[in-house]
């Protein structure tokens, strides 16, 4: 996206990225959860956050719905809409992360090319994390009741009901979550938390 502001400069920080890492006891970065609506992400999102909250960890969820009160109010479901929403919110978590947190994103993000640019804001810190469920099992599941309304017309532009999910080629991790519960999950995570993002000393 080109940049329309004028008179600009960037401001280059005084605190070095490693001294913040060496502060939070962690390295920063951004987990990116993707799947499918119903497929865990904002849940497991929010166990691990808890759990890394437990061992002194600096994390944040950034939730698809939060965002959408605030940051992205102004936007809908469109295509157009979708990407600029993964636009905003890719910035945000590769500030978060530059900063020194550990940010774990819920967002459907349904394209690649979307999460490709969330990646590029983020840069070598983006983890894609694919929260694997087919259509059947969210549906099953169903915790919002968006499937219904999607099937019944009631909400157009439905990722995996009347639009489409493109699934990750290459994630750093993936959870099966038809397969797996949510304590299993979470373990699973945390053991790619640890490996990818724990400092020594």
């Amino acid at each position: 996206m080109s940049i329309k502001s004028t008179n600009i400069s960037t401001i280059e920080h005084r605190v070095e990225k490693d001294a913040r890492w060496r502060a939070n006891g962690h390295r920063g970065g951004v987990l990116w959860f993707t799947g499918l609506s119903g497929a865990g992400k904002t849940t497991l999102a929010l166990e691990l956050e808890q759990a890394l909250f437990v061992k002194g960890w600096q994390a944040y969820v950034l939730d698809g719905d939060n965002v959408r009160h605030g940051l992205s109010s102004d936007l809908a479901f469109s295509p157009a809409d979708r990407t600029e929403n993964i636009r905003r919110i890719g910035e945000v978590a590769g500030l978060f992360a530059d900063a020194g947190f550990l940010v774990l994103t819920a967002f459907i993000s349904p394209y690649r090319a979307d999460r490709d640019m969330a990646r590029n804001a983020a840069t070598d810190a983006f983890h894609e994390v694919y929260i694997e469920a087919d259509v059947e099992t969210c549906e099953e599941r169903d915790p919002k009741g968006l499937y219904v309304k999607a099937r019944r017309g009631e909400i157009p532009e439905f990722t995996g009901i009347s639009a489409p999910y493109e699934v990750p080629e290459n994630p750093e991790l993936v959870i099966d979550t038809a397969a797996l519960d949510v304590p299993q999950s979470l373990a699973k995570l945390l053991g790619y938390v640890e490996s990818n993002f724990a400092i020594d000393g």
